[in-house]
């Protein structure tokens, strides 16, 4: 096996039913880096509740302005991050056609720019592992992996997202998908 098999840029993580009472419980993680000094992912599933305009405070064009806010991870909540898809993305830096960026001047570049066919989800704070850290969990199986598609990152309500993914997965994850949040409600 290859050295980069083991690292799971483009891929989803999901909670496997162990992450209870944690910030990651029930959730869908796309990992945007992954190498030997650790991990970067953002949460898919996390909304924040507010819209990008109501928390940042830069003069944003109004398409962004309306965009949902989504919480990334724990790590820095007053970091932006956003991840961003086209027909065409040259330098895409995630998978074919998705990029993750952090500034605001391309953020705005994005926002100005029409294109009928561009997807942006905007994320504050991410999830960080530190050097071997994501290994280890993965060893102890606290998480799941899944195939990354535009489709799932910006077209899946996010709500939903992992349940689909686990119903997708098969007879042993639908069960999984079914289980209340609280087990005392079962």
């Amino acid at each position: 096996m290859p050295k980069t098999d083991k690292f799971l840029k483009g891929r989803l993580l999901l909670d496997s039913g162990q992450l209870c009472g944690s910030f990651f419980q029930r959730t869908v993680v796309l990992i945007c880096q992954h190498d030997a000094d650790g991990a970067f992912g953002l949460v898919l599933n996390r909304f924040a509740g507010h819209n990008v305009g109501d928390m940042i405070v830069a003069d944003l064009p109004d398409s962004l302005k309306t965009c949902p806010l989504y919480l990334g991870g724990p790590v820095q909540p007053s970091a932006l991050s956003f991840l961003h898809s086209d027909t065409f993305v040259p330098d895409a830096n995630v998978m074919p056609n998705l990029s993750l960026g952090h500034s605001l001047d391309s953020l705005m570049g994005i926002g100005e720019s029409f294109s009928p066919t561009r997807k942006l989800k905007m994320f504050a704070g991410y999830a960080g592992w530190s050097p071997g850290q994501l290994e280890d969990e993965m060893k102890r199986k606290a998480w799941l992996t899944h195939p990354a598609s535009l489709e799932l990152v910006f077209d899946t309500d996010p709500k939903e997202l992992w349940q689909a993914i686990l119903r997708q997965k098969g007879p042993l994850y639908k069960l999984l998908a079914q289980m209340p949040e609280d087990l005392s409600q079962n």
